[in-house]
């Protein structure tokens, strides 16, 4: 499967390039990053830390990158990821995002995307993530509003955004099974006086500090007992596997917005 990598130059991004190389399925065909970037017109495997030349020169204009590809896996910034999302729409293209932070307005525009190809959007690529996210909306779903939930999360000091992709996924995940909306129950500061915990709230709380590449727990606070839910990522390679896995997945399926959960059957 000929696959394109968006945000090639960065962290994620090369990562999926060594991904992708190594995948005996798989073709880089395409890599792309901003236009100011001081990769762009290097070799994308270089970039990536491979030891050799791969053939594959770093493109500025995402355009071209949809036009060659039959699937780009996207690390980038919830501005960049829109904007490309017209463009996969236009060259049918599967669209691959890992993206985080974006907006209602934003995933409204790659729903619209998506009528034209198949979207994959995860707020975490890795295995453990989303069996964690199914976990907690069964949890949520048999013991409704007898417990009260927080979710805790921690990552490394240069992450820009808070509560994370992932620990709002787990707070829909539980919304949803208790059959409310998040954004009618979600507390994402605690601050001063602010009064008894509100029966039903879903509460959020962010740390940040280090290199911790992602620490996730879903708190079920009852009388009398405690449930926590649990993962950790210990490096980000796992959510690189992830998206080529779910590229790789979109061969064949028909326009849609689809979630890991999907890619992975559960």
């Amino acid at each position: 499967m000929r696959i394109g990598v968006l945000g090639c130059a960065g962290r994620m991004g090369r990562m999926v390039v060594r991904e992708v190389l190594a995948h005996p399925d798989a073709e880089l065909v395409g890599a792309a990053c901003a236009p100011n970037d001081d990769a762009v017109g290097q070799d994308a495997g270089l970039v990536a830390g491979q030891p050799h030349p791969v053939g594959v020169t770093i493109d500025d204009d995402p355009v071209n990158l949809f036009t060659a590809a039959d699937a780009v896996i996207d690390f980038t910034s919830p501005e960049a990821t829109v904007q490309c999302s017209a463009y996969a729409a236009q060259a049918k293209a599967a669209h691959i995002i890992g993206t985080t932070g974006l907006s209602a307005d934003q995933e409204e525009r790659l729903h619209r995307a998506a009528a034209h190809t198949a979207v994959v959007y995860a707020a975490n690529m890795s295995l453990g993530v989303n069996l964690l996210i199914a976990l907690v909306e069964e949890v949520s779903r048999i013991l409704r509003d007898d417990f009260d939930i927080e979710v805790l999360e921690m990552h490394h000091r240069n992450k820009v955004d808070a509560p994370s992709g992932t620990a709002l996924a787990l707070g829909r995940a539980a919304a949803h099974a208790r059959e409310v909306t998040l954004a009618d129950h979600a507390v994402r500061s605690r601050d001063g006086h602010t009064g008894a915990r509100r029966a039903g709230d879903i509460g959020f709380a962010t740390l940040r500090g280090g290199d911790v590449v992602g620490d996730h727990t879903v708190m079920f606070a009852g009388p009398g007992e405690r449930i926590e839910l649990t993962h950790k990522a210990a490096n980000r390679e796992i959510f690189a596997k992830g998206a080529l896995k779910a590229a790789l997945w979109t061969y064949g399926h028909p326009p849609g917005l689809y979630t890991m959960r999907d890619v992975l059957g559960i």
